[in-house]
């Protein structure tokens, strides 16, 4: 039988591990996400499954090579957490999740969207405080008279255009590879009048190291249309956040949206005593920036129905290449 530690399993998934496993692997789960301290956890075992934000370095890597470990997986889409140079060097194989459930990063960008776009945060942070008074910063458009801006129109930014298309919304979208279902949904636009355009802005597109860090900068910032909302699923990475809280305090823009933060390694997963406890100065920043800031703890896949694609997907990514030698997921450096 074929032993796997999977790392970054919550208690709650274990459930779905164990019914979806018709290959009968033999699964050891290890709650906390792969680190430096933990790694032993996979010794005796065959093959590893991680996760997003899971320490998948040459240090880790030779660790399991030393072991015998031939088979290192993700089951997320992104995969800038492993080290492919040093699993070839070594001689592990890895494989990633192509895609899951669309609608579950997509229905929180749009939670998000919607939450600023009506001020909800802002009216909540005041009625806490036992404060029922009406601001004009309240004060809100209604969706079906409102553009929305999608950057990157692929399997994600396509579902979430479809929701606020289906309040009516005006769906405007950037993407130098528009499929052909996206030209019938979204007017197809560049980059500069999209920002012009939008009240409400959605980023979906790739990280790509060294290439589009801080592709939301202040430029990016001063084309958006002022009063606009900016929300970012994708990664941490791609925003500038001096830039962004500079459109925030000025008002340019009237709130901020993510679900991914830089340094996830060392925070996502983790509870702090206070924000000052926060190790990245620009998250605490943000943070400090509420309500007109909103943050989750990259939960956007943390769906049934994600979960169940990604669990699904890497037992058959292990499946294949134990038998065949190869799986069509497989990542290389």
């Amino acid at each position: 039988m074929v032993k796997i530690t999977s790392y970054g399993v919550r208690p709650i998934e274990q459930p779905y591990f164990d019914k979806l496993n018709k290959y009968d692997f033999d699964m050891t789960y290890v709650e906390e996400l792969l680190t430096h301290d933990n790694v032993t956890a996979a010794q005796g075992a065959d093959a590893v499954l991680v996760r997003g934000n899971c320490v998948v370095d040459r240090q880790n890597l030779e660790a399991f090579a030393g072991w015998g470990i031939k088979y290192v997986f993700t089951r997320s889409v992104g995969f800038n957490h492993m080290d492919l140079q040093a699993a070839a060097d070594l001689g592990i194989e890895m494989a990633r999740v192509p895609g899951y459930s669309p609608y579950a990063v997509a229905e929180l960008a749009f939670t998000l969207g919607m939450t600023l776009f009506r001020h909800v945060n802002l009216a909540i942070s005041q009625t806490r405080q036992a404060d029922f008074t009406i601001s004009n910063a309240m004060f809100s458009k209604e969706i079906h008279t409102a553009t929305v801006g999608i950057v990157g129109i692929g399997r994600l930014g396509y579902t979430e255009a479809k929701l606020y298309k289906a309040l009516g919304a005006k769906v405007v979208a950037y993407d130098p590879y528009p499929s052909d279902a996206a030209k019938e949904l979204a007017e197809l636009v560049d980059l500069p009048t999209l920002l012009a355009q939008s009240d409400i802005v959605s980023i979906h597109v790739p990280y790509f190291p060294g290439k589009n860090e801080d592709l939301v900068n202040t430029d990016f910032i001063q084309q958006m249309k002022s009063g606009a909302v900016l929300i970012n699923t994708a990664r941490g990475e791609l925003a500038n956040v001096p830039a962004i809280l500079k459109g925030l305090e000025d008002g340019h823009l009237s709130g901020y949206g993510t679900d991914v933060v830089a340094d996830e390694v060392a925070i996502i997963g983790k509870q702090f005593a206070s924000v000052n406890e926060v190790p990245n100065q620009g998250v605490q920043d943000l943070l400090r920036a509420n309500p007109k800031v909103l943050i989750t703890p990259h939960a956007g896949s943390y769906t049934e129905p994600a979960l169940q694609d990604m669990i699904r997907i890497s037992y058959d990514n292990f499946h294949d290449i134990l038998t065949t030698g190869k799986t069509a997921n497989a990542i290389h450096a």
